[in-house]
């Protein structure tokens, strides 16, 4: 079998073997339910290895440990944080986000929009994805409950500028929620500089388990629990905890380091170059410092993303085009259009995400792959150029 070449890490990463490893006595030899200190000695060491896991997470985000619920992954989170905090309010129910958000952000509040009961507003993005901050100052009113903006983008890797957004919020006495599935471990985030009241995050973005993720709340923010029926979590999500999946979490936090995202960032940028030499491409998003490290989203005229997608695949090179949640279905990605490039632009996107495992020799090989993919795909093309 030929060795694959993984470019798909904004979608899920491969599972660090050190994580395996911290998360194997929790599934064989200590699997009881975390329990109190009246619980039994099973219950003890489950409940000890959660609260470590808690703490090594929240120390990622220069939080207190008891600020850090777990959950299923960032779906749920983005869920808890929006939904479970309009669910408590009691007053104020506008909600600003901006256009290229996950799904799991922008479905919530059109879900929260069609009760009737709340109003969302969505910011625009420049042409390479940055929120429109002036907009977004003039947005911003007396019944504004929650502004939620992501750190970094999941298709183009554009970083937003938390800090500033997150003092326009707390200037204006307005909640901030932050989506930082992709950037957590790979851009610093401290919760008190940026004034940031919910965040969400997800294990397997980061070489941990699927299935476990975690939600920051800050202290004093109200929420209602989506999930009722216990005490679990501090009363936020009820449900025997995901020790094994937390722990595997906690572990991949705890190895991440800077040189991985150097690593990253140097694959990156040869790997933009390369490509952006195949003639009528263009990068979508930013370039250098404002991009995600392990990010390159190109835009190839002339073809159709899945097409290029179902020939590197053949060549064992794994990308995806546009959004990964909707990778199967011929909508175009609302975060390409909504920088103002056309239909046929987001159908021809093909997004290339990097991990540490990646190496030099296959970003050579995958840049030689895609000329020749785009080459031959160019020839059969209906579309003139």
């Amino acid at each position: 079998m030929r060795d694959i070449v993984y470019l798909d890490n904004a979608t899920t990463t491969r599972v660090d073997p050190e994580v395996l490893e911290a998360m194997e006595p929790y599934l064989s030899s200590y699997y009881g339910i975390p329990t109190t200190e009246y619980g039994h000695s099973f219950g003890l060491r489950a409940k000890e290895a959660l609260e470590g896991a808690r703490e090594t997470v929240a120390r990622g985000l220069g939080a207190d440990p008891e600020e850090v619920i777990f959950t299923s992954g960032g779906t749920e989170s983005n869920n808890l944080a929006i939904k479970g905090l309009a669910m408590a309010s009691k007053g104020r129910r506008d909600l600003i986000t901006s256009r290229i958000e996950h799904k799991s952000v922008l479905s919530v509040l059109g879900s929260l929009e069609k009760t009737g009961d709340f109003r969302a507003s969505y910011l625009d993005v420049d042409a390479e994805g940055f929120v429109d901050i002036e907009q977004l100052k003039n947005e911003v009113g007396k019944e504004t409950l929650l502004v939620s903006v992501q750190h970094a983008n999941q298709e183009i890797g554009t970083i937003q500028d938390i800090e500033e957004i997150g003092k326009i919020c707390n200037e204006k006495g307005v909640l901030f929620h932050v989506d930082a599935v992709q950037s957590f471990t790979r851009l610093p985030i401290d919760v008190e500089r940026c004034k940031i009241d919910l965040l969400s995050l997800s294990a397997h973005k980061v070489h941990g388990p699927r299935g476990v993720g975690a939600l920051y709340v800050r202290e004093g923010v109200k929420l209602k629990p989506l999930i009722e029926g216990g005490y679990h979590e501090f009363g936020l999500r009820a449900g025997s905890e995901n020790v094994a999946g937390a722990v595997g979490f906690g572990k991949a936090v705890e190895i991440a380091e800077e040189s991985q995202v150097a690593h990253m960032r140097r694959l990156r940028d040869l790997l933009a170059k390369g490509l952006l030499e195949i003639p009528d491409s263009r990068l979508n998003g930013p370039g250098g410092d404002r991009r995600l490290c392990n990010n390159v989203n190109v835009t190839f005229r002339y073809v159709e993303g899945e097409s290029v997608l179902l020939h590197l695949d053949m060549r064992g090179i794994i990308v995806t085009t546009g959004s990964a949640c909707f990778s199967r279905t011929l909508e175009p990605s609302h975060v390409i259009l909504a920088l103002g490039l056309k239909h046929e632009d987001a159908h021809g996107s093909v997004r290339f995400s990097l991990s540490k495992y990646n190496s030099e020799e296959e970003m050579d090989y995958t840049i030689e792959n895609v000329r020749e993919v785009i080459g031959e795909l160019r020839k059969m093309s209906p579309v003139g150029r």
